[in-house]
């Protein structure tokens, strides 16, 4: 039984991190998108935090937004929401609003 709930207990992290993943690869490349540097969106909504690795590596996989298809805003806000990162999610909003008066 241990055994069990050990290799589940190791899915079970295995599929947060891989969700973790792809909404920062989201969040990442909605800012590529929109001419945004993603670590700099990060560290105006966590200013006292180090960069996340995963960010780090998520944005080795961007694309430039020629290439990139595009990302609604309301799809990446109910991602970050999902995961906690409502200081994000504002900061993605206020980004949003400040690009549609360009």
């Amino acid at each position: 039984m241990k055994e069990k709930k050990k290799v589940l207990e190791q899915k079970v992290t295995e599929i947060y991190k891989q969700d973790t993943n792809a909404m920062v690869l989201v969040f990442a490349q909605w800012c590529i998108n929109h001419g945004l540097d993603p670590v700099s969106v990060y560290e105006e909504a966590y200013p006292e935090q180090t960069i996340p690795v995963e960010l780090k590596s998520m944005l080795a996989l961007t694309v430039p937004k020629e290439e990139a298809g595009d990302i609604a805003l309301e799809m990446l806000m109910n991602v970050l929401l999902a995961f906690d990162n409502e200081c994000l999610a504002a900061v993605v909003q206020q980004k949003a609003e400040a690009i549609k008066k360009r």
